[in-house]
């Protein structure tokens, strides 16, 4: 059936809703899609929903004082249903009926268990819609994830811990599980409620909406304290007894659970062979959960049944042509030949005179030389047709505090000074890796911060790299460290070969955002701007300046991102991280229109997306860079990272091509959007390993996030040198 609310509520308040409509009915699920409702019954069951009383359920909804409902009251109107359920609402029913029948219909597996922590395994799913043959059919995603697990309660962990009697110390910001799931995700603890008076706890047990909290605020250690949680980016606080939480295992607390967070990571990649037997398991435990609802699982998406829905690059990925200097052409996989045959394909203006040299100053703050590494070094750029200038200062950052060793560190690169180099090679110790999140800070990022707004690139190598026996004579750091010092000279190592025929130019737009550590909700960093052409040439990057609250990039910025005298008369790919957002698309079209240019605007998403596998010998295995699966005509999944068993499985990209009728908005072919978005991979500069998102988008986001932490160049926020690589 089918029905309507009145006054008209807001998606997120339709999701909520639909999923609480679900709970509370044990043999119906129900699904929002806009602006309707439906509501499926069990099979067997489904006569006896004729005449629910939905009013009735809606005024129970709203008195368990659920946030957003606890103050509503709606019309309740039911529609009749005159034609076809739509392929998106099967496929939300279905993903609705596994998700209120879990954790029962699917096994979990403990992969490890130790000292009160598990790793798990869990299925994993979600509706999608695929077309095939033209048409929309509905489908469900289905996979696995691994999940850790504190078997105790809170309060366990809070009583038999050493530093029980400082419980600020040894709770606040601790990131904490409902045990009975009335809330979803992880939450932080913000405050603690010592000593709770009778009328507070009866009010709060009053709001709760399970037994488990309930009983949890009634038993001995809730007369003590209550703990104050804040569950995803929301305000609102819940109150809690200790009982009705489990504390969440993350990188920092791992120590406090007698575990090592590198073995619990270990014990989360799962092997060919289990992927294998789980998705089977999976798939067979959901199709027993949606027969009950009169739903039947089709065979998997797979290239034998539906090739036409599968996309390989015609030339593997690795065999792309690119240019380097003086003409040479060399494929991607022999990055490092091109560079050795023809050197850059482009100089910066500043090295335009070969004999030119690049002035490097060598910071070492450790107690080991590195003088056998800094003349290979040389050797390396003069194979890349650059001279080079060492100038070497070594600094002892011995018994120093944190505090004493950033100082001495900013007088030595103030010392530097006085002779600017051209760019800064620093040896950072093993120490340094992990304490960016500190209230100091690292001393990375302390000397990027200083380099950088004086305009002077900088190299971080840390000790350990150096000394890792895999470094045979340093060939492989070599091989990372150099393409990446002459691109951050403003110098370009290489393009790609052939141009790319889908538009004239390319860009990537970001918005980059960081957690407030102290406040609630996020501080939202500035957008960011990279530019390439046609042959995947870079051209420049442009910082919004000041910091932009919410998701939507402003329409200034988007406007002056494409001067008229620039681009008009062009075609300009847009990718952006993530979805467009707010009025983010009708301005860029509106201002491309005004200046006379045209537009193709797709959206980069990193998460969910269904995962793709090869299948050999009866076993899955791990997919090929470049492999794609198309899901409609404007949308597709495309595998753009090459990764080993024992690190995990690729995670691909979700392309979306938006479409719309406007004059300025181009739309080819999503699988052309998919090769040029697989080509724009290629041209890192500063690693051989090609990274995930194509670099418009990768740039962007790493230009973003050091503007939010305070690093870019001074008076500097538009350039032409990769200073981020």
């Amino acid at each position: 059936m089918c029905f309507q609310l009145k006054p008209e509520i807001e998606q997120d308040e339709g999701i909520s809703l639909s999923f609480h409509l679900s709970r509370i009915l044990p043999h119906m699920v129900v699904i929002w899609d806009k602006p309707y409702f439906y509501a499926l019954g069990k099979f067997k069951n489904s006569m006896q929903y004729f005449g629910i009383d939905w009013e009735s359920i809606l005024g129970q909804i709203a008195a368990e004082g659920i946030k957003d409902f606890s103050d509503r009251t709606w019309q309740f109107q039911e529609v009749s249903l005159t034609q076809t359920v739509s392929a998106n609402v099967i496929s939300l029913l279905a993903y609705q009926v596994l998700k209120t029948s879990k954790p029962y219909s699917f096994s979990s597996i403990t992969a490890l268990s130790k000292n009160g922590v598990q790793v798990r395994r869990e299925a994993k799913f979600w509706a999608e819609p695929i077309e095939i043959h033209g048409t929309l059919q509905a489908a469900i995603a289905l996979t696995m994830k691994s999940k850790f697990l504190l078997t105790k309660t809170l309060a366990d962990f809070y009583l038999n811990h050493p530093e029980k009697h400082n419980p600020e110390k040894l709770l606040i910001d601790l990131n904490v599980r409902s045990i009975s799931g009335d809330i979803q995700g992880n939450g932080t603890i913000t405050q603690l409620i010592k000593e709770p008076s009778l009328i507070h706890k009866q009010k709060i047990i009053n709001l709760a909406k399970s037994e488990i909290s309930k009983q949890a605020l009634q038993d001995d250690l809730s007369d003590k304290l209550l703990v104050a949680v804040k569950f995803g980016k929301g305000k609102k606080l819940y109150e809690y007894g200790m009982t009705a939480l489990r504390p969440c295992v993350t990188s920092e607390t791992a120590s406090r659970f007698g575990v090592k967070w590198g073995e619990l990571l270990k014990q989360t990649k799962i092997l060919y062979k289990e992927r294998t037997k789980l998705l089977a398991t999976y798939k067979e435990e959901s199709e027993n959960a949606l027969n009950n609802y009169g739903f039947e699982l089709g065979i998997s998406i797979n290239s034998r049944h539906y090739p036409e829905l599968f996309w390989q690059p015609q030339v593997p990925i690795e065999d792309t042509p690119l240019l380097f200097g003086n003409g040479v052409i060399s494929a991607q996989k022999k990055i490092l030949t091109g560079l050795s045959r023809g050197g850059v394909y482009r100089r910066h203006k500043k090295f335009s005179d070969p004999s030119r040299p690049i002035r490097i100053t060598v910071l070492n703050l450790c107690e080991v030389g590195f003088d056998d590494f800094i003349q290979k070094l040389k050797e390396r750029l003069k194979s890349y047709k650059f001279e080079s200038l060492f100038v070497n200062k070594s600094i002892s950052l011995k018994n120093l505090s944190d505090t004493q060793a950033r100082a001495k560190v900013e007088e030595a690169v103030n010392e530097l000074m006085e002779i600017p180099p051209d760019i800064v090679l620093a040896f950072l110790p093993q120490s340094d890796r992990n304490t960016d999140e500190e209230d100091g800070g690292s001393l990375y990022h302390k000397i990027y911060d200083l380099l950088l707004s004086r305009q002077i690139a900088s190299q971080m190598i840390y000790e350990d790299t150096l000394k890792n026996p895999n470094y045979y004579k340093y060939k492989n750091i070599l091989n990372q460290v150099v393409p990446g010092i002459l691109a951050k000279l403003g110098n370009l190592p290489f393009v790609l070969a052939e141009p790319l025929q889908i538009a004239d130019c390319f860009i990537g737009l970001d918005i980059s955002r960081e957690s407030k550590t102290k406040l609630s909700g996020t501080m939202n960093a500035c957008a960011s701007m990279r530019l390439y052409g046609k042959q995947g040439e870079f051209i420049r990057y442009l910082l919004k300046d000041t910091l932009i609250q919410g998701e939507e990039i402003p329409k200034q910025f988007l406007e002056g991102l494409l001067p008229k005298k620039e681009f008009e008369g062009k075609t300009v790919l847009i990718h952006r991280d993530g979805r467009f957002c707010g009025q983010e698309v009708a301005n860029l079209l509106e201002w491309a229109e005004a200046i006379g240019c045209k537009l193709i605007l797709v959206e980069c998403r990193k998460s969910g997306s269904p995962r793709l596998y090869n299948f050999v010998n009866k076993t899955i295995t791990a997919p090929e860079k470049g492999l794609a699966l198309r899901i409609s005509c404007t949308e597709a999944v495309l595998v753009t990272t090459q990764v080993t068993e024992e690190i995990g499985l690729a995670d691909p990209l979700r392309l979306t091509v938006i479409t719309g009728n406007h004059p300025a908005l181009i739309s080819p072919p999503i699988e052309q959007v998919v090769e040029i978005t697989l080509k724009l991979t290629l041209l890192h500069h500063g690693a051989l390993k090609m990274p995930r998102v194509p670099m418009p988008v990768y740039g962007a986001h790493k230009t973003a996030k050091l503007r939010l932490r305070g690093i870019y160049p001074s008076s500097m926020l538009e350039g032409d040198r990769q200073f981020w690589l």
